[in-house]
């Protein structure tokens, strides 16, 4: 735990992915939040068919779903979600004549029922 999910219109030309994922999982470990850096995983998937609202507009989005054990306050929810949109906003450059939209949202996942064990290699 966490599970780092980000989604993001494949016209956002020029992003680097992997970057992108090192400096959202380093913003998680700053947090104090998790125990083990180990136990963050994330992952990207560009999105090849989207739209953005209904106008003929060039428009983009990234937005990250960011799943953790439940029991955290909504503060420290609200901290999380402020530091990675803040790592969106220093990664992802504005495009003239592009209509970027980013978003976070943080998830509970259920700790009673959450399963994991690890297979060390």
């Amino acid at each position: 735990m966490p599970h780092l999910h980000v989604e993001y219109s494949d016209n956002l030309t020029g992003l680097d992915v992997d970057r992108l994922l090192l400096r959202l999982n380093h913003a998680l470990v700053g947090s104090g939040q998790f125990a083990d850096e180990l136990d963050i995983k994330s992952r990207a998937v560009a999105q090849g068919a989207f739209r953005v609202g209904v106008a003929p507009a060039e428009r983009a989005f990234a937005h990250i779903k960011l799943a953790i054990l439940s029991g955290r306050s909504a503060e420290v929810k609200r901290q999380l979600s402020a530091s990675l949109l803040e790592v969106l906003k220093e990664t992802i450059a504005a495009t003239p004549g592009l209509d970027i939209q980013l978003c976070v949202e943080v998830l509970d996942i259920d700790r009673d029922s959450y399963s994991k064990i690890h297979l060390p290699g």
